[in-house]
């Protein structure tokens, strides 16, 4: 069988393409945003026209292209188990995203969220937006992560919450195994969300494809030490992981308080999370 024709464009030489740029303009194999903001080079990392939000660690904030934690896109973080500092972590970025006056979300975080721990942390609690959506209405829990449907409906949750527009920044714990499709669903979501977006992960998943176009890989070093190896980022690959001092687990004056509580202890204050309840169900 024969099969027909195909025309193929021919891409201009090089030099074609400089003499193009006109005098007085810069290199485009040196700057190749120069032909389109999308465009950078493999050993470079990129430079967005949108600067990123600050992590607050300037270390981390160099190795980032814009600058600082991506907005329009998500960010994953694996994590070998929860509570190991990703929230000293990311306190610095959502603090600013609260002075800005803009709102937090945090959806469905794996543990009762302390209100003094946040506080400490310079993160306003009562301008915090938790979502439980493994929880119905009457406090028992719903169906297991394994159910498909509930997945579903649950992610929906997070999709709508990205394009809303109204959120400043999104802290959500992904279930695990999570479908290549469901992931790039909240990619496109992020489009509309102008903010940080951080996907919390199993490190499992750390040699698989992703959607996101920054991954990190988070461990403890210490107490109050990070290492932090980015697995994906827009430019070259960082050979070796960087190690951040966090802010303490708890300050001086926490661990008098701490001690004063031995003598008289008092429960400490914990946030509720509002429940979810997907539309189609309530009916």
């Amino acid at each position: 069988m024969n099969l027909p024709a195909v025309s193929v464009a021919v891409t201009p030489p090089l030099p074609v393409m400089g003499a193009l740029a006109g005098p007085g303009t810069s290199d485009w194999r040196s700057s190749p945003e120069t032909l389109h903001p999308s465009l950078w080079l493999a050993h470079q990392l990129r430079r967005q026209a949108e600067h990123g939000v600050g992590s607050g660690f300037g270390a981390l904030d160099a190795q980032l292209p814009g600058g600082g934690w991506p907005r329009r896109v998500l960010t994953e973080l694996l994590l070998p188990h929860p509570g190991i500092g990703e929230i000293r972590l990311l306190a610095p970025s959502l603090t600013a995203t609260q002075r800005a006056g803009r709102l937090v979300m945090l959806f469905d975080p794996p543990a009762t969220l302390s209100a003094g721990g946040l506080a400490r942390l310079g993160i306003d609690v009562e301008q915090l937006l938790i979502i439980d959506t493994r929880a119905t209405t009457a406090g028992a829990a719903s169906a297991p992560w394994t159910d498909r449907t509930a997945v579903d409906a649950r992610l929906w949750a997070l999709e709508q919450a990205l394009k809303s527009g109204h959120v400043g920044a999104v802290l959500a714990w992904l279930p695990p195994r999570l479908r290549p499709e469901r992931l790039r669903r909240l990619q496109r979501a992020a489009h509309s969300h102008d903010g940080p977006a951080f996907m919390l992960r199993e490190m499992a998943v750390a040699g698989q494809g992703t959607a996101a176009p920054l991954r990190l890989a988070l461990r403890p070093e210490g107490a109050d030490v990070l290492a932090v190896r980015l697995l994906k980022r827009r430019g070259p690959p960082l050979e070796s992981p960087l190690l951040l001092t966090l802010p303490p687990v708890l300050s001086a004056a926490a661990r008098q308080r701490s001690q004063a509580d031995v003598l008289s202890p008092v429960a400490p204050p914990v946030l509720h999370a509002a429940t979810f309840v997907h539309v189609a169900e309530a009916h």
